[in-house]
């Protein structure tokens, strides 16, 4: 890559990526009033352009998850922007039509779950991958993911991770210095510190908190006109 193409891309506004993931047991409520919390966050991202819901609720059965993925592709309106993402079942995107699949780290990689899509005629999937080394991200990449998560950046589980942002900064750090595939950071980000995410290299931000305790249409709002 040239010095000229190089400074021509980092001078070129930056489009900032935004991930909900999805946690409607943090939600208020019986099962059935988290559900329609759930649905209704999921509605309110799509509003907003988010650009990724991940459906991450691990403690359905697969039956349960798809029928909650079809309704939650039904509170994304037709021609949205947002793309759901169901996380680690790719079974489950497909049967419920979903936009792509989020990998965890160390599961399949990208490049079978982009095979299992093309088999399935579904050749323009989505597929994100969940990192927490550099090493992974550059894994991922490889593989032909679409997208990195990468975390824990700030915090893990209330404990915090002193390394995490310098960590980003390695992970966001293409071959030539510069970010290639986009990596969204994630654990503990904040309006407050997302920034510092963003000054890191990262393309974007992936949370729960943040989505599901915030008006959502605040969160892109609160960052530079440059990455909007």
């Amino acid at each position: 890559m040239c010095l000229m193409s190089t400074a021509r891309r980092e001078s070129s506004p930056k489009p900032l990526l935004l991930c909900y993931i999805t946690g409607r047991n943090q939600f208020p409520g019986d099962p059935a009033g988290q559900e329609l919390r759930l649905l209704e966050k999921i509605s309110e991202c799509a509003a907003a352009g988010v650009d990724f819901v991940q459906l991450r609720e691990k403690d359905l059965s697969v039956r349960a998850l798809e029928e909650l993925a079809r309704k939650a592709l039904a509170a994304i309106p037709q021609g949205s922007v947002t793309k759901l993402l169901i996380n680690s079942r790719t079974d489950v995107t497909l049967a419920s039509g979903a936009h792509g699949v989020h990998l965890p780290a160390r599961d399949l990689p990208a490049s079978e779950a982009r095979a299992i899509w093309n088999r399935a005629g579904r050749t323009r999937a989505v597929i994100g991958v969940s990192t927490h080394s550099p090493e992974e991200v550059a894994q991922a990449e490889a593989h032909g993911a679409d997208s990195a998560v990468f975390g824990p950046v700030f915090e893990k589980a209330g404990e915090p991770n002193p390394g995490g942002l310098e960590q980003l900064r390695q992970a966001c750090r293409g071959a030539y210095g510069i970010a290639t595939m986009p990596v969204l950071a994630l654990g503990g980000v904040t309006l407050a510190n997302a920034q510092r995410c963003l000054d890191a290299g990262a393309a974007g931000i992936a949370g729960i908190r943040l989505f599901q305790e915030n008006d959502v249409a605040r969160i892109g709002q609160s960052l530079p006109a440059a990455y909007r």
